[in-house]
């Protein structure tokens, strides 16, 4: 006894194998046989079981070998361990993404609200027509809504993740201009000395944000900023109607552009790139469902051509 606990003693699961086979068969050369082990193996290991549960268990007869009453009592907890033996070492039950009914819920920015949910959700209605989908904004709590489990991946910019995270690089993002299509002053170049003068609208959320203060600073360059905002939400529709200039990775300009007739241009000013990332907690590494839903964004984005945003081939990487 230890600290008010009777200690377990330590049971060899081919003792209990062993154990079952000698009550319902009766006979140690037919257990050996059964068991793949010489009869004096068998022996060794019905001596080891008998001392360690303090009991003969099996008394020879010349009907065979018959359990005494501390056996015929041990039967039915010892078939309960071996099933549960044998379920825990059983494989992982398989996903099936067309009948599965799960929810998977995804941290993601706006601006992939805008450029990678409407592909997620049109793979997932396809692949796991019965499951549904949750969207959360990347903020402070992501990290820990992937480890409770509470989100299933993340997809973006989370520099913040610490230790216990692995990560995938889907694509490499560059920074462009957006303008008015009809903008009086810029039309197929934009200049450094352009970008300076012209007025901006500023998206004020996220490390996008921080990667365009650093080069501003770096730069000695005061933009003219005439409207902030916290997100992508209304962004074209600004644009598209005002001579402003808005700052943005490739990707939603590209969409941005392509949705309200906007010209994209080059960005002149040189904005650190970055890499946008499927993030997942090691705790869900193995788990069927996850791997899953992983494959199916690599997959989905991986599939991009696009000569300014490629696609390298996947990387997982794991903090430790």
């Amino acid at each position: 006894m230890r600290n008010g606990e009777v200690l377990v003693p330590q049971l060899d699961p081919k003792w209990l194998q062993l154990f079952l086979l000698l009550h319902d068969g009766g006979s140690v050369t037919r257990a050996a046989e059964q068991l793949g082990q010489s009869q004096p193996t068998v022996s060794i290991w019905l001596r080891q079981l008998r001392d360690a549960l303090g009991d003969p268990l099996f008394i020879r007869t010349a009907q065979g070998m018959r359990a005494t009453p501390r056996a015929e009592a041990l039967v039915a907890p010892v078939r309960q361990v071996l099933d549960g033996l044998r379920e825990i070492a059983a494989p992982p039950q398989a996903f099936d993404p067309l009948v599965t009914t799960r929810c998977f819920r995804i941290c993601m920015t706006d601006a992939s609200h805008i450029t990678l949910l409407p592909a997620i959700l049109a793979r997932l209605r396809t692949s796991a027509p019965q499951a549904r989908l949750e969207v959360a904004r990347i903020g402070p709590e992501t990290g820990d809504r992937l480890l409770s489990g509470e989100a299933d991946i993340a997809l973006g910019l989370v520099p913040e993740l610490e230790a216990g995270f692995y990560q995938q690089a889907l694509y490499d993002q560059d920074w462009v201009c957006l303008v008015n299509a009809q903008h009086p002053r810029v039309s197929e170049a934009l200049s450094l000395e352009d970008y300076a003068r012209e007025g901006h609208v500023g998206v004020i959320s996220g490390t996008g944000h921080r990667l365009q203060q650093d080069a501003l600073q770096r730069h000695r360059i005061a933009r003219r900023m005439v409207l902030e905002i916290p997100g992508f939400l209304g962004l074209g529709a600004i644009i598209a109607t005002t001579d402003l200039i808005v700052t943005l990775p490739r990707h939603i300009g590209t969409t941005l552009a392509g949705l309200n007739g906007l010209r994209l241009l080059p960005c002149p000013l040189p904005v650190e790139g970055f890499s946008v990332k499927l993030h997942w907690h090691a705790r869900f590494h193995h788990e069927p469902a996850n791997q899953w839903l992983r494959g199916q964004c690599a997959a989905l984005f991986r599939r991009r051509s696009d000569e300014h945003s490629p696609f390298p081939p996947s990387q997982v990487v794991h903090s430790d």
